[in-house]
């Protein structure tokens, strides 16, 4: 059968992708999806169903996860360098189906940046009806929130929060700054409660709050555990795609191709497919089908470090409540980038770091590991540094090599010490002093030499896993985008990209809101066209 597109990945934006396509039902759309689907929502497993004291800050298991490991600094220098792990979600819904929660659509900010590189497409007021049609939101209404969308959204209220969230809240205001009760309003900075999707503790991924409601359709199927090696050109055309599941190896073919496999994923399928930058894949020895540089190029993160802390009474600490729900955007000191900035309040924090390779297993979670504290998380939300992602050989069951480059520019470490030095203020705050014994990380020894401090952050500072850009869009005069305003992939007819690794520049805000945006955007463009 040949369908009239093919989705590769059914994660936050390709769910979205299809379950809209599908509504079309003159329109034929096969799912292809790496890892397992759970059509019935009483067998989904409780770390991807419950999302309180789960996500991507606590390990999850192998099942559901890709297994990426990055380079971090130094490799190239011949400097310090060092592994971590960068979970990406291999099941249905993707890394919604992982992540922690955090519904935060990118600033009114961001996208007149993009607008400014020549994308006028996607301007605030352009993608703001595409916001709005993949949410309900309970607690706000009117021309920039949703009410009827599949992802339900709200913020935790304030009588619900923990002790610890109560005093960051408190203290961040004490510092002066302002609170802000809504902080998807297009230019909202200040203190104040994340929005959320996960509504009585049910994480809704896009499995749930999308497929769920299109799987019905007879003009949509959905194929699990189904991974595409490479794809398969004729001339300037996708002819089909190599797919292994349960061991065979066989094609498929579409008229059309939309990958959304992610910012990770969608360079190595690409590049082993011989699209890509030329000098890479003759390297690897992969002959060129088309040669587009920046395929891999512009990693995009928002680095994180933390202030921990050890508390009075350990056992006031309730894992089993939400771990995040109040933030504080704000514009770093001296920076020209406006609301740069980002830092949140952990109602607990874990004695490892899952994401340290060395610290823990594989099969690591919340359940068994200890408890040691609280944390403020301290994360640049515009990043200078930039990665890259390449292939480390042509056997698709390969890793490709990520390096993350982090904090790799003067302006990202400045600004994370300042950010840092912030936390601790808030941390050692009148409001938190009832609840807080002691500041454990980092100790005064480190702050108290710029060196030393500058090099302790580069050395410990993650992933906030937030990876975007590497498939970048851009106008025709951009000779590192990859596709155009509409997703298409730059000298193919029938190739889109629409996902995370598309975004010219990341979001000041988690990405699986915008990424979830990209995929309502793009789709309604291509059932348009079709």
């Amino acid at each position: 059968m040949k369908y009239d597109f093919i989705v590769v990945g059914a994660g936050s934006s390709g769910a979205i992708i299809a379950s809209r396509l599908s509504e079309n039902p003159s329109i034929s759309v096969l799912l292809l999806e790496g890892g397992p689907d759970y059509p019935d929502f009483k067998k989904l497993p409780d770390d991807i169903k419950f999302g309180y004291s789960t996500g991507t800050y606590i390990a999850v298991g192998p099942e559901h996860d890709w297994g990426y490991i990055a380079k971090v600094n130094g490799y190239e220098s011949g400097g310090l360098s060092r592994y971590i792990r960068t979970p990406r979600g291999k099941i249905t819904g993707g890394t919604s189906s992982i992540n922690g929660q955090i519904f935060l659509r990118g600033l009114s900010h961001d996208f007149e940046l993009w607008k400014s590189l020549g994308l006028t497409d996607w301007s605030y007021e352009e993608v703001l009806p595409y916001f709005r049609k993949l949410e309900t939101d309970l607690d706000f209404s009117g021309d920039f929130h949703g009410e009827d969308g599949p992802i339900i959204a709200h913020r935790f209220p304030r009588s619900q929060w923990s002790r610890s969230q109560k005093g960051f809240f408190e203290s961040a205001i004490n510092l002066g700054y302002r609170e802000t009760r809504d902080m998807n309003y297009p230019d909202a900075s200040g203190v104040g409660p994340f929005p959320c999707n996960n509504p009585n503790g049910i994480r809704i991924s896009t499995a749930v709050g999308h497929l769920s409601q299109a799987r019905h359709r007879l003009n949509l199927t959905v194929s699990p555990n189904s991974t595409v090696n490479k794809i398969i050109l004729d001339k300037q055309k996708v002819s089909s795609l190599e797919v292994e599941s349960g061991g065979d190896t066989y094609l498929v073919h579409g008229e059309n191709v939309v990958l959304c496999a992610g910012a990770i994923a969608n360079p190595k399928i690409l590049m082993l497919s011989g699209i890509g930058p030329t000098a890479h894949l003759e390297k690897m020895g992969i002959p060129t089908q088309v040669d587009l540089p920046g395929i891999g190029q512009n990693l995009s993160d928002h680095p994180i470090n933390f202030v921990k802390a050890s508390v009075k009474d350990i056992d006031d600490l309730d894992t089993q409540k939400p771990c995040l729900q109040v933030g504080l955007r704000y514009t770093a000191s001296e920076s020209d980038i406006e609301d740069d900035m980002l830092m949140w309040m952990n109602s607990y924090s874990l004695s490892t770091d899952y994401r340290e390779v060395e610290t823990i297993s594989t099969q690591g979670n919340l359940h068994n590991q200890d408890v040691d504290g609280i944390q403020i998380a301290v994360s640049v939300y515009f990043a200078t540094s930039k990665g890259r992602i390449q292939l480390n050989s042509i056997d698709p069951k390969d890793s490709p090599d990520l390096f993350l480059n982090l904090l790799d520019t003067d302006k990202d470490v400045e600004r994370m010490a300042e950010g840092i030095r912030i936390a601790k203020d808030l941390m050692e705050s009148k409001p938190m002093r009832p609840l807080i014994q002691n500041i454990t990380s980092p100790t005064n020894y480190i702050l108290n030499s710029r060196e030393s401090f500058h090099n302790w952050l580069r050395t410990n500072t993650v992933t906030g896993h937030h990876l975007t850009g590497t498939c970048r869009m851009g106008s025709d005069t951009d000779e590192m985008s990859v596709v155009d305003s509409n997703g298409k992939v730059k000298g193919l007819s029938n190739l889109y990209i629409a996902d995370a690794s598309i975004m010219p520049e990341s979001v000041r805000a988690n990405t699986n809101a915008t990424t979830m945006m990209i995929g309502e955007k793009i789709s309604a463009h291509l059932e348009t066209n079709h």
